[in-house]
């Protein structure tokens, strides 16, 4: 049986490290098709509806959807897939309604207890303009009774700008699984790079390279955050990037660690006296034989990555509004928690504690399961 199939078979018995890897598919599924499952499909599901804001868990109502004079292009499924589609309708919340000839009068919900009639012309709300050549009059009663006139259930409820809750809640999952990703990759790069010169060379590199990653792992991994998004700025690729070069010290430390464990090796010895050259030696033989210590921590970035874009995004300089968030969502929502609705804060924190809790299962899973000295 091959390592790599011993391996699996011991990350299989581990429940924990299963369920999160279970948790983490999910959230990679449901971040690439955020915007064809989430009710909200405009970019950053962000269409607002004043009149329903804050509203609790399971809030339904009736909506009236009236045409956009301005045409709306459409856009390709692939670009839907990645940023959503632009709607060509304007929601309007509803009470009650009726057809008079050619118009629809309407109550129109202002809040839960108050109501405003509007009266709506059906060429207005089908067409959104005068029409060239007009449908006849009991066929557009027809359509728009069955087609503009709709049901809308906010399973999480309302934000206060009136925004679908579980909408952003899932496009905001491409944001941690976006800046979890990102930092993992600068982060691996600089540390296994660094990490491997300074563990293989030793002498004066180590003690340079030890020199900076003591410098940098004395500043709070906070505030260096902070001083790079604000000399960057504030953004969704400038984030990423900030949170990765603050992570590569213990990936250094680790990497350095095994590698001097290793290089003394006969395996590494045998390779000095066939006359390859030190760029082989720990590209082709030392680093495949630390992989089980880089994918552990790894694991460990991943969760560390989406705490810290969510702790940026609560204090504004993360992750930009209106693109979604759960740390900028918690942001927006907290002081519901005092209020009356408290799952709107509450839901975002839950899922960012499931996501971490996973990637921290999973590394500790792949700890057990990389280890060599684990019984088959």
């Amino acid at each position: 049986m091959s390592n790599i199939q011993s391996s699996w078979k011991r990350l299989r018995r581990n429940k924990g490290a299963v369920a999160g890897l279970l948790v983490i598919a999910l959230a990679v599924i449901v971040s690439a098709v955020a915007y064809l499952i989430a009710p909200d499909h405009t970019p950053d599901a962000n269409r607002m509806v004043l009149e329903v804001e804050g509203q609790h868990p399971g809030f339904r109502i009736h909506m009236l959807s009236i045409k956009k004079e301005q045409p709306i292009a459409s856009v390709s499924f692939f670009h839907q897939l990645l940023y959503g589609q632009e709607s060509d309708v304007t929601w309007t919340p509803v009470r009650s309604w009726q057809f008079k000839d050619s118009s629809l009068v309407v109550q129109r919900y202002v809040d839960e207890y108050t109501s405003r009639q509007e009266t709506y012309s059906l060429e207005q709300i089908w067409y959104g303009k005068p029409p060239a050549v007009a449908m006849p009059l009991s066929q557009l009663q027809e359509k728009i009774s069955r087609e503009r006139i709709f049901s809308q259930t906010y399973w999480l409820g309302t934000d206060k700008f009136g925004r679908d809750i579980l909408s952003r809640l899932l496009v905001g999952t491409r944001v941690s699984l976006g800046v979890g990703c990102i930092a993992v990759i600068i982060s691996l790069s600089i540390g296994v790079l660094l990490g491997a010169i300074a563990g293989y060379f030793r002498g004066r590199t180590d003690d340079a390279v030890m020199w900076l990653v003591n410098v940098v792992w004395s500043m709070p991994t906070l505030l260096l955050v902070f001083a790079l998004t604000l000399a960057m700025g504030k953004g969704f690729w400038q984030v990423f990037i900030a949170v990765g070069l603050t992570m590569w010290v213990g990936v250094a430390r680790i990497i350095r660690g095994q590698i001097l464990s290793i290089r003394e090796l006969e395996f590494v010895e045998a390779a000095r006296a066939l006359g390859y050259g030190h760029m082989r030696i720990i590209i082709k033989h030392i680093l495949p034989n630390i992989l089980g210590p880089v994918m552990v921590v790894a694991a460990g970035n991943f969760a560390t990555a989406i705490v810290i874009e969510a702790g940026l995004s609560f204090l504004g300089v993360g992750v930009q509004p209106p693109q979604p968030s759960w740390g900028l969502m918690i942001k927006e929502n907290y002081n519901f928690i005092i209020t009356h609705n408290p799952l709107l804060a509450l839901a975002p924190g839950i899922a960012i504690m499931l996501l971490v809790l996973a990637f921290n299962l999973l590394g500790n899973g792949l700890r057990d399961a990389l280890d060599v000295r684990s019984k088959i």
